[in-house]
């Protein structure tokens, strides 16, 4: 399969890379360090079009393709992983929900805002009793007057602290299976919306990631997403989409632990030489090589699958699976490579290391992943 890419795209690679090298890198590890969340340079980040990336212009975003926004995230996410993942759930999760399932009043209310990045978007479908089984939640919605009231908590929000509106998903009907759960733009300054106090995360410490409590929240008709009750399948559809992005940043990690291992391999010397011209440096490096090669093209079948409106159940699982493996095998061998400095903060790697971890975690873990891969190959 060809993924040669239009001269727009990459025009639009080698911009984002400028902006993520000039912006975000010279902030990150501080960032980082600090647990400080970017908001200027989501604030940069919106006025090249990046917090709508594929929102259609009619609603204020930028109307790009879904392998558009996979180079974009790549690029983000070998700067710095936290930007990438704030972008990637507002951009697919929160806006992606809105722009397929909203009817045409919510996408002009809330649409506008979130692509000029005015508001910033969540996804809330975790609960702390339900994770990889997320039809079994427990968050409920009920009739009340001319809307809803909403209890119940939800767990791991990323972007949970800093959103201006999220997704969210509670159960609307009888059970406890996926039928009768529904969804919901939630305005996060709606009463009752209580967001508790930032996790402390092992990684991706400039992101924002919280639990999030629904005391009595109302909420108007209009605020339901779709149809009453066919909430799991609106969530589990997006998530196809959003494991692709996680990808995308899984396969930047992945990049950027290479290019530092490279960079360091060259410069640093033992024995009298460079490090790089050791055989056990050079099978680590060419083995960085083939995960970064492989992860990039699973990833662009995939983002390409989603182009062409395919069917990318399987294509998503099996790319999400493989980069976020790939990341972290690669950030592993980077502070190998590095020795006693990649265990340093100064160093770029560290960081990488902490960060890819949860690639394999969030979104669906790597045991879901192998789940779904496995029954789609089975009902083929």
């Amino acid at each position: 399969m060809d993924f040669q890419l239009s001269e727009e795209q990459n025009i639009l690679r080698e911009m984002v890379r400028d902006f993520a090298r000039r912006e975000i890198d010279p902030v990150a590890a501080a960032g980082d360090l600090e647990h400080r969340f970017p908001r200027e340079t989501l604030s940069k980040a919106a006025k090249l079009g990046l917090m709508g990336i594929t929102v259609p212009a009619d609603y204020g975003g930028s109307g790009m393709d879904f392998l558009s926004y996979v180079l974009i995230l790549e690029e983000i996410a070998r700067s710095c992983a936290s930007t990438a993942v704030i972008l990637s759930v507002h951009n697919t999760l929160a806006c992606g929900s809105i722009h397929k399932f909203g009817d045409e009043e919510q996408k002009r209310a809330w649409l506008p805002p979130a692509a000029s990045g005015e508001s910033l978007g969540a996804y809330m479908l975790t609960e702390p009793g339900a994770g990889s089984d997320a039809a079994s939640l427990s968050c409920r919605a009920e009739r009340h007057g001319e809307g809803w009231r909403i209890n119940g908590s939800k767990a791991f929000i990323s972007n949970g602290g800093q959103a201006g509106f999220g997704i969210l998903y509670a159960r609307t009907g009888p059970g406890e299976d996926s039928d009768g759960i529904s969804a919901f733009i939630l305005d996060m300054k709606t009463p009752g919306v209580i967001p508790g106090p930032e996790e402390a995360k092992m990684g991706l410490n400039a992101s924002s990631t919280v639990m999030v409590n629904l005391e009595d929240v109302l909420l108007p008709e209009n605020a339901l997403l779709g149809k009453e009750g066919r909430g799991f399948p609106l969530a589990l559809d997006m998530l196809n989409y959003g494991r692709i992005g996680i990808a995308a940043q899984a396969l930047g990690m992945a990049e950027a632990a290479l290019e530092e291992s490279l960079k360091y391999g060259r410069e640093r010397e033992q024995f009298g030489r460079p490090i790089s011209e050791f055989q056990s440096i050079q099978e680590k490096l060419t083995n960085m090589h083939m995960d970064v090669e492989a992860a990039r093209l699973l990833t662009y079948k995939a983002a390409a699958a989603a182009v062409r409106g395919e069917k990318i159940i399987l294509a998503a699982a099996t790319a999400k699976l493989f980069a976020s493996k790939a990341a972290v095998r690669c950030a592993e061998e980077a502070v190998q490579i590095h020795g006693g400095y990649g265990y340093i903060k100064e160093y770029k790697v560290e960081r990488i290391f902490r960060d890819a971890r949860v690639t394999e975690i969030y979104e669906g873990t790597s045991e879901v992943q192998r789940l779904v891969m496995a029954r789609q190959l089975l009902d083929m």
